[in-house]
């Protein structure tokens, strides 16, 4: 007995003769009952009988367990790649590293010759390339969302897998599928999805596979399994893009810590009046940076200049204007004959500039003339100005002017009161003094502003700020606008 197997006869061939090797009329080819292919030849006519349908159920056998084997392999293989990507976006790598493995372990698995991962750009609404197999994506032109001629802008769309083989009806229709290499029909394209807090899921790329390695076509079972490793691949998209923005925040705190540090590092020292002028400043912003200033300007004789502006907001808009304003008004202070002459120069060379942002500043610029005991100033709509006499009493040193950027340049007036060295102060402070609320809504207000200075008034000015500075944190700790305070003893 022997037992061949060979292509399928057609219908006019007949089954072939084989050599009767014992002599028993054995001479033909006798087919597997059910099975295509498969022939055998018994040398004992008598025995023909039994052995077709044991022969038959051998080969049965011998089919079940190689499709077994091979399914076996085929899961191996899908379940070692699910173990890879595991073990890749366990790692701390890129984006694009992780991506670019992905892609090249499911191509392997679902025999794709081309593969690509596009990843979801929410600021230009785009699907960027990241990483491809077979193909340089690297030259890849970002594809729109909305394109209507895009199978991938399709997918991301509506959320929802594209398998077309060759053999498909109604074929998806690209204008482009003619000038592109591919080496087959059939493609696989899926969604790459993350699930929002309340588990809706939420697109977040897509990855597409074609040109496979043998049949022209990909199966459910492929779809799948892509399906599945897109789940992950959106975990490592949606960590990529929370560690990216985490950078960019870090960045964005950095820079802003850089800016504080240099507003600050803006505002003057003390010591530039002197050592016989006993001035103390703090100067705090509610944010990062702030719109409250100070500037001290030492003028000819024995004459000093304070001034103290605050910006009708706060913020990094706020600190622009700042610094523009602070920069100019060391100038204007120091060439003008008299407070009301600086602030109108001032007006003059930044009111385009409040004009285009919309923005207003009020500003106490004040001199004190020791020597001849007088204070001069001009108030630009800043109401939280006083001169505290030795005797503790307060006089506010009320606007002569409204805020500049609300009023024409011209319009400036100034006036003055009387000033005893060695016994009177400058008191200014801005609005996040005065307008600083508690967990109980109550104003902090000016009359306890000046209930501390006047208990104060006869120590250093330092501590005179301080104690401002250290009963309104108290009060409440949580800023909501800038605070500055500046006290001048002369």
């Amino acid at each position: 007995m022997q037992l061949v197997a060979g292509p399928s006869l057609r219908s006019d061939q007949k089954v072939p003769t084989v050599p009767d090797v014992d002599g028993s009329g054995a001479d033909r080819l006798q087919p597997l009952s059910g099975i295509s292919d498969y022939y055998y030849q018994c040398n004992h006519p008598d025995h023909e009988l039994a052995l077709g349908p044991l022969l038959t159920r051998l080969v049965e056998t011998e089919g079940e367990t190689l499709h077994v084997a091979e399914e076996l392999t085929r899961h191996y293989e899908e379940i070692d790649l699910l173990y890879t990507i595991s073990a890749v976006l366990g790692r701390t790598i890129g984006l694009e590293e992780a991506a670019s493995v992905i892609v090249r372990e499911v191509s392997k698995v679902v025999g794709a010759r081309r593969a690509s991962i596009l990843v979801y750009d929410a600021e230009h609404r785009t699907l960027r390339p990241v990483a491809g197999w077979g193909v340089d994506v690297s030259d890849f032109t970002p594809i729109p969302v909305d394109d209507e001629m895009s199978v991938a802008a399709r997918v991301f769309r509506e959320c929802d897998t594209v398998l077309r083989n060759a053999s498909d009806d109604g074929m998806w229709k690209d204008p482009d599928a003619m000038t592109r290499p591919y080496r087959g029909k059939a493609f696989l394209s899926v969604p790459i999805v993350y699930p929002d807090p309340d588990g809706v899921a939420r697109p977040v790329g897509v990855i597409n596979l074609t040109d496979r390695m043998s049949e022209d076509a990909f199966g459910h079972g492929h779809a799948k399994l892509v399906t599945a490793i897109a789940h992950q691949i959106g975990a490592a998209i949606e960590n990529a893009r929370l560690v990216e923005l985490d950078r960019e925040r870090q960045r964005v705190r950095q820079e802003l810590q850089l800016a504080h540090d240099l507003q600050l590092r803006l505002l003057p020292s003390p010591t530039l009046l002197g050592p016989q002028i006993d001035v103390a400043a703090i100067c705090r912003p509610a944010e990062d940076v702030g719109g409250d200033f100070y500037q001290f300007v030492r003028l000819p004789g024995s004459q000093v200049g304070v001034m103290l502006g605050d910006v009708s907001t706060h913020g990094l808009a706020a600190a622009l204007i700042m610094a523009l304003v602070l920069s100019a008004a060391g100038i204007h202070a120091v060439a003008a004959e008299s407070p009301e002459a600086a602030l109108d120069q001032l007006l003059a060379s930044v009111n385009s500039e409040l004009a285009e942002t919309e923005m207003y500043l009020s500003l106490f610029y004040g001199i004190v003339d020791a020597e001849h005991g007088i204070l001069r100033y001009a108030n630009a709509g800043h109401p939280h100005a006083w001169r505290m006499s030795g005797d503790g009493s307060a006089k506010r040193l009320a606007a002569t002017a409204p805020p500049l950027g609300l009023g024409e340049p011209g319009a400036i007036e100034g006036s003055s009161v009387e000033w005893a060295p060695d016994s009177d102060l400058l008191v200014l402070v801005s609005d996040g003094i005065t307008e600083t609320r508690n967990r109980s809504d109550e104003l902090f207000g000016e009359a306890r502003v000046l209930d501390i200075v006047r208990q104060t008034r006869n120590n250093p000015a330092v501590e005179i700020v301080e104690a401002v500075f250290n009963a309104v944190s108290s009060f409440a700790d949580v800023a909501t606008d800038d605070r500055t305070v500046v006290v001048l003893k002369a």
